[in-house]
């Protein structure tokens, strides 16, 4: 599976670790900010989603500090369900009934360990379908 990495400053630290871990699990990972720099939020969603809007079957993991900024500009975009998680079981459950694009993951909120994990049943879980997906439909019917 793809995985798109994005990051303001903040959360640059906490996606190189992320992203170590993900590589050792075997993921095929694009990061989009291998560079340290001023990258603001705003600007690492906007790229992130224009990279996924290019695979369909690519996920994608924003940093940034407390995951909130990069979550809502994500849910501004047609067809993105975004979530933030701070805990395995949303990350799981986030793409399993709310079939979710993104998830963020918040540098000043999570330490390597808990965020590894995040991102490890993020990726491992998938989309149950079903009864999910007239709430699927009724969140792409607002933007």
């Amino acid at each position: 599976m793809k995985v798109i990495l994005g990051t303001d400053r903040d959360g640059f630290e906490l996606k190189n670790k992320v992203k170590t871990h993900l590589l050792q699990l075997g993921y095929d990972i694009k990061d989009l900010n291998e560079q340290e720099g001023a990258a603001d939020f705003v600007d690492s969603a906007d790229a992130l989603i224009e990279e996924l809007r290019k695979d369909d079957t690519a996920r994608g993991i924003l940093f940034d500090r407390f995951a909130v900024g990069s979550y809502m500009v994500a849910n501004k975009h047609r067809g993105i369900i975004c979530a933030a998680v701070s805990d395995e079981h949303s990350a799981m459950m986030t793409i399993r009934h709310n079939s979710t694009r993104i998830i963020t993951l918040g540098a000043a909120i999570l330490g390597e360990e808990l965020a590894n994990a995040c991102a490890e049943a993020y990726l491992k879980a998938d989309y149950d379908a079903g009864r999910h997906q007239v709430r699927i439909d009724m969140l792409n019917k607002l933007c």
